[in-house]
């Protein structure tokens, strides 16, 4: 699976450039992949061959539910991509890259049963497309506008990346849809430990709220620092520990219209790589 930083960087590339972004859906992706591994199931209720119901059947391709589905799928998957001429990224190995000529390039994004495709060449994207259409049974989802719980609005200024859907179901799951709104997420010199003074607060509820929020932090990475405090106490919440949880739902209440702008060349400019590492 593609990592959610190597999205960002190739949605960031793909809007400095002006390139579109194509999205496409492998249809019972998991059952295309050839098994290595002998594997027997016994006959499915309803088509047992009669007076042979004590043997068993060998798998060709896999199922799901077993252990080598998804692994066989990425073979193959990964065997039709370089056989057509792709190499896979050595540092994210669910991108793929096609260097064409002219300085032309493809680049495709896997996430299990799902792709991104960008480039500078429409004619090759089309080309693959249909090369994918004609291996595998593929849905066209045409240009990305949803992707992994992700939205991306085209401007002129750019490609925006937001999750005001994915936080509005998140807010009407915890009920903080009509919470009052804060501009500060989290409050200064605040202190949080693990006093016992205080009272205990539903652990599981708490982890599905922390869980929701660390999601949303690949998008809105404001939040990160707020979101790791309240991550340190994840075996036995408190009621304050709750209660900034629900202050960082109620920062997003108030911004989910916000988002990430991947500007072009013309909002933007030169293209440069700033890199920062720590001191040591």
């Amino acid at each position: 699976m593609t990592r959610f930083e190597t999205v960002r960087l190739i949605v960031a590339l793909a809007s400095w450039k002006g390139w579109k972004l194509w999205q496409m859906d492998v249809k019972s992706a998991f059952l295309n992949g050839p098994l290595e591994e002998k594997v027997y199931v016994q006959q499915p209720l309803g088509f047992e061959t009669t007076g042979q119901e004590d043997k068993v059947l060998k798998l060709k391709k896999a199922l799901y539910g077993l252990k080598q589905a998804s692994r066989a799928w990425n073979k193959r998957i990964d065997s039709f991509l370089t056989i057509s001429g792709f190499k896979k990224c050595i540092v994210d190995h669910g991108v793929y890259v096609k260097f064409l000529k002219n300085d032309e390039a493809l680049l495709l994004c896997l996430y299990v049963d799902d792709l991104v495709i960008t480039g500078s060449n429409m004619r090759e994207i089309k080309n693959l497309k249909t090369q994918l259409g004609s291996k595998f049974e593929m849905t066209d989802l045409g240009k990305v506008s949803y992707f992994l719980g992700i939205e991306f609005m085209k401007t002129s200024r750019g490609i925006i990346m937001h999750q005001r859907k994915y936080i509005t179901e998140t807010l009407k799951r915890f009920h903080m849809q009509n919470c009052n709104l804060v501009a500060v997420l989290v409050e200064a010199n605040l202190k949080i430990d693990n006093s016992e003074s205080e009272q205990n607060v539903d652990a599981t509820l708490y982890r599905q709220i922390v869980g929701c929020l660390r999601f949303i932090c690949h998008r809105r990475p404001e939040i990160s620092y707020g979101v790791g405090v309240i991550s340190r106490f994840m075996t036995r919440p408190k009621h304050y520990h709750l209660a900034a949880a629900k202050r960082i739902m109620r920062y997003l209440k108030g911004t989910e219209n916000c988002g990430i702008l991947f500007p072009n060349q013309k909002e933007k400019g030169d293209l440069q790589l700033v890199g920062y590492t720590d001191s040591d």
